[in-house]
């Protein structure tokens, strides 16, 4: 059997980098699959790193006009770098937020499958209405339930979205905070290559 790959696409969260991302972009690419990790371009003005976007607001309110369009203007950063072919994206935080926005882009047709990790979704309505209108993926998301930057609810609220389209979707809940459960590593590596095997029985 000849195996296709693609490209998996990790995006990184607020203050963060390409850098950053890069060790753990390595731990969970499938096999035989190149990686691309896009750096934002937003510096973040006290932290250091880079932001997708920028808000004086608290993280949990909804997103005004200015940080919606800097949302905009990273999504069309992000696909300017990304090769020909088919994409598993995702990402923490900040950055898997962007990845979930990227399906109202015309590249949503090359992306096979997502990766949420500690995130929300930046026009919840917005996906609801674009959703059906799409061919499913699978998806694999974590959340935590001491998240006190992106609280549960709104991870929880953001997944569903896509499960009540009829979404093939795998959770993987922990109790720690905004963060990576290493602990859920394995079950988070089989399914992003679940995600790539499905692509060679097409």
């Amino acid at each position: 059997m000849m195996f296709m790959s693609g490209t998996f696409v990790m995006l990184h969260g607020m203050t963060g980098t390409s850098a950053k991302m890069q060790p753990l972009a390595k731990q969970l690419v499938p096999k035989g699959w190149d990686i691309l990790c896009p750096e934002a371009k937003i510096p973040h003005p006290t932290r250091g790193g880079f932001a997708w976007w920028l808000r004086s607001d608290k993280p949990t309110k909804s997103l005004d006009e200015e940080s919606l369009r800097q949302v905009d203007e990273s999504i069309s950063k992000v696909v300017s770098e990304i090769p020909d072919g088919p994409i598993i994206i995702g990402g923490f935080s900040q950055g898997a937020a962007i990845a979930s926005a990227m399906l109202e882009h015309e590249i949503q047709n090359r992306i096979i499958g997502l990766v949420l990790l500690g995130t929300k979704t930046v026009r919840p309505q917005k996906l609801r209405e674009i959703l059906p209108f799409l061919k499913s993926r699978k998806i694999v998301w974590m959340h935590g339930s001491r998240d006190h930057l992106v609280p549960l609810e709104q991870g929880i609220e953001h997944i569903e979205i896509f499960e009540q389209a009829g979404w093939d979707v795998t959770r993987l809940e922990h109790e720690k905070g905004h963060m990576v459960n290493l602990n859920q590593l394995d079950e988070l590596i089989l399914e992003i290559q679940n995600m790539a095997d499905l692509l060679d029985y097409k």
